[in-house]
């Protein structure tokens, strides 16, 4: 993720807050072969990472994107599983909410 949007200028397109009031919504940035300022923020920095097979699609909050997003995302993991790549590489990944149950004392 830092390597897509470290130190450049991004979007975020929101419509909501938690209830720790952080923003939540998409983080747009230009692809990163653009090479001028002015290119359109365009690529999804959380579906890219999905994509890469280096996060997971949150099923539970699937209801609160738009039903073209939540589609993109899951076909985008799904995809990831297939071609077993980043955390998809092990044979049985934990997923982090499971991780964070598990973990508990």
């Amino acid at each position: 993720m830092s390597d897509l949007v470290f130190g450049k200028d991004v979007v975020v397109k929101s419509n909501k807050r938690d209830r720790y009031g952080r923003l939540v919504g998409k983080v747009l940035v230009a692809v990163p072969y653009c090479a001028v300022s002015t290119c359109p923020k365009t690529l999804d920095a959380g579906l890219a990472q999905i994509t890469a097979g280096m996060a997971w699609w949150y099923r539970q909050y699937a209801r609160e994107q738009s039903a073209e997003d939540a589609s993109t995302y899951e076909v985008a993991e799904q995809a990831a599983r297939d071609r077993r790549v980043g955390l998809w590489r092990d044979a049985h990944p934990v997923a982090p909410w499971d991780w964070r149950r598990a973990a508990r004392p």
